[in-house]
């Protein structure tokens, strides 16, 4: 079905010749007879559409434009369009200027003609699907990699955890201790990447909205991001609004897009930098801007700094770093959210700053903080746990890391 030729020509004999002369070339093609069952057909799979002129002064044109805009990265329809002799009207060329891959023949058409240019269409289709298969493939081997890398870190990091029980007053196992919870926590980032990068590009992730405010998430985003600064003794700045405000969506995802872009500030700022974070509150929309002094963007890398696993130069000389991913996770995130992301530079040496522009919400009454929290609770009561977990490793550490807290 997905290398089937649809031909909309609903007026006059035109589909049935046309289909006759392309089953004569082993062509299967289905012949719609609405436009909306155009509709229905594309998309149940196409390999390529054959229309007439007369045909998109009707709602086809509508339709294919549609169509069109919505078609996935991997796909470019190819579109024939069957012109009479000398048509150059100003309507036909703004009917056919968004339709993108579009090829135009005029009438009286040869039969061979029509045939090759079918055959044509079919080829160009099939290279889009060998793409699609490519990034299915892509997307199954990211989801793979990522669990199997995730499963030795829990018990790393419990492991890690123990070394400050064993001894502590060692000053030497302390900072041990330290540097392996710094790069077990950094490992675990990019896992958690590429686990979202290849749950976001199967679609498989769905936000979960809840009315929250903004200054838990500033706080959470600072949380994470103030060990990268400490280390290169960066100064960051957070300059919000005097009034709270809210935003009805995802927790999890909102913190995630905002501190990707901190981080990714923080590391392109030159030791003993500056960071400002501001954000505002106008017209329902929450801007966020997080501004740096740092090596700044060139004017090509702008456009594709969103892309994933992008890693082009940010400036000359200026080596790769990442995995080019928590950057286009903020933009995939920032769109599901109905918002927007821009990047903005100087040039060379001059800075960068980031904007994000999420929709604002009403704040919700907030319930009154409980006098004791679950956490305090467990802190002040032993407690018998049953540890569950087919990594035996990472059982066995938690399970050690419980007890030396005496439960």
């Amino acid at each position: 079905m997905e290398l089937r030729i649809l031909i909309y020509a609903p007026a006059g004999q035109d589909a049935a010749l046309a289909s006759r002369v392309l089953a004569s070339g082993a062509i299967h093609s289905y012949a719609c007879r609405s436009a909306q069952e155009l509709a229905q057909q594309l998309a149940l799979g196409a390999g390529g559409v054959l229309t007439v002129d007369e045909a998109l002064q009707e709602d086809a044109c509508m339709v294919l434009d549609d169509y069109v805009r919505q078609q996935a990265g991997w796909s470019d329809l190819p579109i024939t369009l069957l012109t009479h002799p000398g048509q150059d009207s100003l309507p036909l060329r703004q009917a056919i200027s968004p339709l993108g891959n579009l090829t135009l023949l005029e009438r009286p058409i040869h039969t061979l003609t029509l045939i090759t240019s079918a055959h044509a269409m079919l080829r160009a289709r099939r290279r889009q699907y060998q793409v699609r298969e490519a990034q299915r493939r892509r997307n199954e081997f990211l989801a793979s990699l990522g669990h199997e890398l995730r499963n030795p870190l829990a018990p790393i990091k419990a492991s890690a955890a123990l070394l400050g029980h064993l001894q502590p007053g060692s000053e030497k196992l302390v900072r041990l201790q330290h540097v392996i919870e710094r790069q077990v926590t950094h490992l675990t980032r990019l896992v958690d990447d590429l686990l979202d990068a290849a749950r976001i590009s199967s679609g498989k992730i769905e936000l979960q909205r809840q009315d929250i405010v903004l200054s838990a998430v500033i706080g959470h985003v600072a949380e994470l991001s103030q060990q990268a600064a400490l280390a290169k003794h960066i100064h960051i700045t957070y300059d919000l609004s005097q009034q709270e405000i809210g935003l009805h969506a995802d927790y999890a995802r909102t913190v995630q897009l905002l501190s990707n872009v901190l981080v990714n500030a923080v590391k392109f700022t030159p030791k003993a930098g500056h960071i400002q974070v501001s954000a505002r509150h106008e017209g329902g929309v929450l801007e966020v801007r997080i501004r740096n002094d740092g090596i700044g963007l060139d004017a090509q890398a702008i456009p594709n700094i969103f892309s994933l696993f992008e890693q082009g130069n940010t400036v000359t000389g200026q080596l790769k770093s990442g995995l080019g991913i928590g950057l286009s996770l903020s933009r995939q995130f920032v769109e599901m959210h109905d918002g927007s992301i821009t990047a903005v530079s100087a040039g060379s040496g001059k800075g960068s700053a980031f904007i994000i522009r999420l929709p604002a919400a009403a704040l919700a009454p907030q319930p009154a903080a409980a006098e004791t929290t679950v956490a305090e609770a467990a802190a002040t009561t032993r407690i018998r746990a049953l540890v569950m977990d087919d990594n035996c490793d990472a059982a066995d550490a938690l399970c050690a890391l419980l007890a030396m807290e005496g439960h």
